[in-house]
């Protein structure tokens, strides 16, 4: 299957239009073309396809939102959000984390949950991406949750198949991984010492293939991160990634120095042994989150991972079970942030379809 899917809503600015245009304006660019589909006239959310498009406030809201799913001791409380909306979630590719923890928050939303099994629907027998949505709205559905190979996925879902059920993106190729996104935001906004605006990021790992880089580093600029740290293999670095408002490092003990967050991402394993990446031993030399390159952070820095971690690879199993990481926490935040975005989507899909537009 292709990669990307051509639709209006992803193609506004051609990359070689990128190009002319200085860091801020690429982000502003890429946030006007990705806000259409996804909000109301108000502005308010009635589908969750990317952090992009989104500004501070909207971002700002989402996490305001999950705040309110912890009890004044951090545990996470149910909310009746969702009683008697029926979600469908229709992953296209195999994910364990994402769906369960999606799973979690629309049930504790009260929601009623429907897992589509792709691997033996009607798409697996030729049915058109389209057919398949269509009978599945004809089944009353009211939220799409939806995981595909194919960036661009969830916004031609959006914007030529069934705009009045609300999507919420859980990942599409290598474009969007927006509910990571903002559960890394809600991380660092509860547990760093300083605001957005004060902190520097370091992200470290295949930044080419991360949607969740992506994600991560649209989202820190929009919240107001001026200090993106980015530091990988040469072959694992997208081609002009510095016109996105990052810094590149070569050397990953002065990415990390003086840092306030250090972000791991995954290595997959099909790279390791491949042109891109010679060993796991070599990546681990040179790019490991080590003991000696967390001291070599701020004393309060954080460690995150998205998961699911390569232990001895991305990090050492002292860091990764130590006291600055947060990545447990990033786990139980997730469930707050797609509760949030479910509810918010859904509200606003109703207030959309109240307003007859």
């Amino acid at each position: 299957m292709s990669n990307s899917i051509n639709s209006r809503s992803t193609n506004t600015v051609s990359p070689s239009e990128y190009a002319k245009f200085d860091p801020e304006t690429i982000h502003q660019k890429l946030n006007t073309s990705l806000s259409r589909p996804q909000l109301n006239s108000d502005g308010s959310i009635r589908h969750f396809l990317g952090v992009e498009g989104l500004n501070k406030a909207q971002l700002q809201a989402i996490i305001a939102k999950a705040e309110t799913f912890f009890d004044d001791n951090g545990q996470l409380i149910n909310s009746p959000e969702l009683d008697g909306c029926t979600v469908m979630n229709l992953f296209f590719e195999p994910s364990t984390r994402t769906r369960t923890t999606f799973e979690v928050a629309e049930k504790r939303l009260g929601a009623n949950v429907l897992n589509i099994d792709i691997e033996r629907s009607s798409a697996k027998k030729g049915e058109s991406l389209r057919d398949t949505l269509w009978n599945l709205q004809a089944m009353t559905a009211d939220i799409f949750v939806v995981r595909h190979s194919a960036s661009g996925a969830a916004h031609f879902m959006a914007t030529e198949v069934t705009p009045n059920i609300a999507i919420i993106n859980g990942g599409d190729g290598w474009h969007a991984h927006p509910t990571q996104a903002m559960l890394d935001m809600l991380t660092i906004h509860r547990e760093a010492p300083r605001p957005f605006e004060e902190l520097s990021v370091a992200i470290i790992g295949d930044i080419k293939h991360s949607r969740v880089a992506r994600s991560d580093i649209s989202a820190l600029q929009t919240l107001g991160v001026k200090d993106i740290r980015v530091v990988a293999p040469r072959t694992l670095l997208p081609k002009g990634i510095e016109r996105f408002g990052v810094q590149v490092y070569e050397d990953m003990n002065s990415c990390v120095t003086d840092c306030d967050v250090i972000m791991g991402l995954r290595i997959q394993n099909e790279r390791i042994g491949s042109p891109l990446l010679a060993s796991s031993s070599e990546y681990y030399k040179h790019y490991g989150i080590t003991p000696e390159r967390v001291a070599l952070a701020k004393p309060d820095a954080l460690v995150m991972h998205p998961g699911p971690m390569n232990r001895g690879v991305e990090i050492a199993s002292s860091v990764a079970d130590g006291a600055q990481s947060v990545i447990l926490k990033q786990v139980n935040n997730g469930i707050a942030i797609r509760m949030a975005v479910l509810a918010l989507a859904m509200q606003g899909q109703r207030a959309h379809q109240a307003s007859g537009k």
